[in-house]
C-alpha cells in the first residue's frame, strides 16, 4: 500500500517569456505517506486560477488512495466528474497527477519509466525546435534565427509565419508568409525539416490557399491548419490539399482522438501529456495511432517536467516522428528546475536511464520561483503566439 498523503499545485513565475502561454508553470507535487515525492505538470495559458482550483478539486479524490492504482483512479474521477470529457481544467489536473503517480511507481522499482511501459524502442529521441523565432516579423529575422537553430544541432524546426492573420488571410499577408517560409527554407537547406504552425486559426478556405502557396517549399507537415473543432474544415482541407496534417494538442480524451484518426484527417497526431490524461492517456493515443499508421509527435510547450515525461513516452512510441522541444528557448530557471540534463546533438536527445521520469525537481529552484496563482491579462497579441510575432 502506497498511500497518497498530499497533492499540491505549485505555481511558478519569473517574467513573461517568448512562449507567453508558458510564462507561468503549474507543477503538481504528490507526496506519499512514506515521504516519497513526485511531480506532474499542468497547462497554465490564460487559465492559471481555474487550473489551480481544478487540481485542488481532483486532489480530494486521490488523497488517501494507493498511488499504484492509476487506472482505478482514472475510472473513479470519470464517474465523479460529469463533465470530465468536456473540461480542459479537469483533464489537465488529472493528467498532472497521473504523471506523478507513474513517476512514483517507476521510482519504487528503481527503473526508468520506459521500462515499466515495455522497454525503450530507441535510446535517443529526435526532436524539433520551437520557440526560437521570438520578435520576428520579417523574412530576414526568421532566416537568421533559423540558421542559429541548425547550428545548435537541430535538423527540424517549426514556426508560424502568419503574423496577425486570423480566420481569413489577405493576399498581402499570404505573400508575406510565403516570403518568410522561402527565407527559412533557403537558410536551412533541403536537409532540414520545416514545420508550419497555423495555431488552428484559419477557416478551411484560407488554409487551402495557404497550402497551395507553400507546398513548393516541402514542409513536413502543416499543423492545425483549421480550428481544432472544425471537423468539416478538416474534411475540406484533406480533400483539396496534398500536404501532411498535424494536430492534437487540444485533444482531452482518447475518444476525441479516434474521430480524427478514423476519418483519416491527421497524418501526425500530437497528444499532449498535460491534457490527454498524462502517461495513461498518451499511451492509449499512441496505440491508436499505430493501428492507423499515423505518426506521433507529442506536443511539448510548457515546462521541464512535461519534457522529461514525454521523452520517456517518445522512447516507447512505435510510430514516433519527433518530440517538440522549447527546451533550449526557455529561461534558464526552467532548465535548472530539473538540473538541465538534456542536450541536443544531431537532432536528438538521450533518453535518461535513471529511475522514474529520469529527472528530479530541484526544490530550491522551485521555492525561488514560487508565485501566487492569479489572473493573466489578455493583450492584443494573443497568449498562444510566440511573443513579438503578431
Amino acid at each position: 500500500m502506497g498511500e497518497i498523503s498530499e497533492i499540491e499545485p505549485v505555481v511558478l513565475y519569473e517574467q513573461d517569456i517568448d512562449a507567453r502561454w508558458a510564462s507561468f508553470s503549474i507543477l503538481v507535487r504528490v507526496v506519499t505517506k512514506n515521504g516519497a515525492v513526485a511531480y506532474g505538470e499542468a497547462v497554465p495559458t490564460l487559465r492559471v486560477l481555474p487550473v489551480y482550483s481544478a487540481v485542488k478539486q481532483v486532489a480530494r479524490l486521490f488523497v488517501g488512495r494507493d498511488y499504484h492504482d492509476v487506472l482505478p483512479a482514472h475510472r473513479e474521477w470519470y464517474r465523479q466528474d460529469f463533465f470530465a470529457s468536456r473540461s480542459f481544467e479537469s483533464a489537465t489536473a488529472l493528467s498532472a497527477i497521473d504523471m506523478a503517480l507513474w513517476d512514483l511507481k517507476a521510482r519504487e522499482f528503481g527503473a526508468p519509466l520506459h521500462d515499466l511501459l515495455g522497454g525503450a524502442l530507441r535510446r535517443r529521441v529526435r526532436v524539433y525546435a520551437n520557440g526560437w523565432y521570438g520578435g520576428c516579423r520579417d523574412p530576414e529575422c526568421f532566416a537568421e534565427k533559423a540558421r542559429r537553430v541548425v547550428a545548435m544541432g537541430y535538423d527540424a524546426l517549426k514556426f508560424d509565419p502568419f503574423t496577425d492573420s486570423f480566420i481569413s488571410i489577405t493576399p498581402q499577408a499570404l505573400k508575406r508568409a510565403e516570403a518568410i517560409v522561402a527565407a527559412v527554407r533557403d537558410a536551412v537547406g533541403d536537409g532540414v525539416d520545416i514545420l508550419i504552425e497555423h495555431h488552428g486559426r484559419f477557416d478551411a478556405n484560407a488554409a487551402v490557399d495557404i497550402a497551395k502557396r507553400l507546398e513548393k517549399y516541402s514542409p513536413y507537415f502543416m499543423e492545425e491548419p483549421v480550428h481544432h473543432e472544425d471537423i468539416e474544415g478538416y474534411r475540406k482541407y484533406r480533400s483539396l490539399t496534398r500536404l501532411r496534417v498535424a494536430m492534437g494538442e487540444r485533444l482531452i480524451g482518447v475518444k476525441e482522438a479516434l474521430q480524427y484518426l478514423r476519418e483519416g484527417l491527421v497524418d501526425v497526431i500530437q497528444p499532449d501529456a498535460c491534457n490527454i490524461g498524462g502517461v495513461t492517456g498518451s499511451l492509449k493515443v499512441s496505440t491508436l495511432a499505430e493501428a492507423f499508421s499515423v505518426e506521433v509527435s507529442y506536443h511539448n510547450a510548457y515546462g521541464p517536467v512535461q519534457f522529461a515525461v514525454e521523452v520517456q513516452l517518445s522512447a516507447v512510441t512505435p510510430t514516433l516522428y519527433r518530440l517538440e522541444s522549447f527546451y533550449d528557448f526557455w529561461p534558464q530557471w526552467k532548465r535548472d528546475l530539473i538540473g538541465n540534463p538534456f542536450h541536443v546533438s544531431e537532432g536528438a536527445v538521450e533518453v535518461p536511464r535513471g529511475p522514474g521520469i529520469g529527472v528530479t525537481v530541484n526544490e530550491k529552484v522551485l521555492e525561488r520561483y514560487k508565485a501566487e496563482p492569479r489572473e493573466v491579462e489578455p493583450t492584443e497579441e494573443p497568449v498562444w503566439v510566440v511573443r513579438g510575432t503578431w
